[in-house]
C-alpha cells in the first residue's frame, strides 16, 4: 500500500523506520515546522523529519492542516492510507482522504488513558500493565474503533524514559501488523467502551510538583512517571530540587516533608513512610547521587 506518515517526536521514528523498510511504499511524511533554537537560532528538525531527510523521503510541513494547498498536495500523493503517531489532531478533510482512511497509534490500552500523556499517567497511577492501540481515526480524539492492541508489563522500577523506548518499538510492530490486516482484508474493528475511559491530560509544571502528603508509593510513582523529563521537584527554603530516583522504606514517617539525612542518605517523610532519595539535582546544578549531593549541600 502507499502510505503517508504523520508524526513528530522520537517515539514515532521506529514505526516510520519499519514502514520504510517494509514492502509498503512510503510516499510522504508530514511533520511540524522546523524550529530555531539556541543563541545562534540554529534551525533544528523534528526527529521524524530528520529520518525522512536522511532517507530521501518527501516531507510536508504545513502551518495549518486545513490549508487547501496542503490538502491538494496530500491528495496528489494518491496514498492508500495515512498512519499517525504522536502528531496533531487531524481534521476530517485530511483523515478521510485515503481509500482506507487513517489510523493512529496510541500509547495505552484504549479506552484507558485517552489524551496527550498516556505513558506518563499509567506510571503515575501505579499501573502494572499498559500497551499500545491502533485505531481508526474518528471525529472525537482517541475514540475511534480499534484494530489491534498489544500489552506489556510496567516494571516496578521502570521510568518514563525506559517504558517510552520499549513502547515505541512495540508500537512500530503493531503498526506493521495493522497495515497487513488492512491490506489483506482481515482487519476487524472493535468499538471502545466509553464507560471505561480514563483521561491522560498534558503534563504540566503543577503535575510535577511533589506533594509529600501523598503516600511514599504515590510520590515514587510520580517521580518515575516524569523521569527523565520534565522531572518531579520540590521546594525547600526557596530552593528547587528535582528527584530522579528513589527507594521505598519501611520507616514510619514523622511528618509529610520531614527531611532526615546521614552522611550518605536522604530520607523525606510522606503520608505513611519515609522515601529514600537516591538521585537528586539542585536547580542550576548537575544531577547527583544522594552521597555526592551531601558532600557539598545540605537542607
Amino acid at each position: 500500500m502507499k502510505v503517508v506518515f504523520f508524526g513528530t517526536p522520537d517515539f514515532a521514528v521506529p514505526a516510520l523506520n519499519l514502514i520504510n523498510k517494509s514492502h509498503h511504499e512510503l510516499v510522504g511524511v508530514v511533520t511540524v515546522a522546523d524550529k530555531q533554537q539556541g543563541r545562534g537560532l540554529k534551525t533544528t528538525f523534528s526527529p521524524v523529519k530528520q529520518y525522512a531527510v536522511d532517507n530521501n523521503i518527501l516531507v510536508l510541513q504545513p502551518d495549518s492542516l486545513k490549508d487547501p494547498v496542503f490538502i491538494q498536495a496530500l491528495s496528489e500523493l494518491h496514498a492508500d492510507i495515512f498512519v499517525v503517531v504522536a502528531f496533531r489532531i487531524l481534521p476530517a478533510e485530511v483523515f478521510t482522504l485515503p481509500p482506507h482512511g487513517s489510523f493512529n497509534l496510541h500509547g495505552s490500552l484504549l479506552p484507558k488513558y485517552r489524551g496527550a500523556a498516556p505513558i506518563q499517567w499509567a506510571i503515575i497511577n501505579g499501573e502494572t500493565e499498559t500497551g499500545v492501540t491502533s485505531f481508526k481515526l474518528a471525529q472525537k480524539v482517541d475514540t475511534g474503533n480499534m484494530y489491534l492492541q498489544k500489552r506489556t508489563t510496567i516494571g516496578p522500577d521502570e521510568t518514563l524514559g525506559d517504558l517510552h523506548d520499549r513502547m515505541a518499538l512495540l508500537g512500530a510492530e503493531t503498526i506493521i501488523e495493522t497495515l497487513h490486516m488492512i491490506e489483506s482484508g482481515t482487519a476487524v474493528l472493535l468499538p471502545q467502551d466509553d464507560t471505561l475511559a480514563r483521561p491522560a491530560p498534558k503534563i504540566t509544571k503543577e503535575t510535577c510538583q511533589i506533594n509529600w502528603n501523598k503516600t511514599a508509593a504515590e510520590v515514587r510513582n510520580l517521580i518515575r512517571g516524569v523521569t527523565p523529563f520534565p522531572g518531579a521537584f520540590f521546594i525547600q527554603n526557596d530552593n528547587s530540587y528535582k528527584v530522579f530516583k528513589t527507594r521505598l522504606t519501611t520507616k514510619p514517617s514523622s511528618g509529610a516533608g520531614d527531611i532526615q539525612t546521614t552522611k550518605d542518605e536522604i530520607l523525606i517523610g510522606c503520608a505513611d513512610y519515609y522515601l529514600q532519595i537516591l538521585e537528586i539535582q539542585k536547580e542550576g546544578r548537575k544531577r547527583m547521587t544522594a552521597e555526592e549531593f551531601l558532600r557539598g549541600y545540605s537542607f
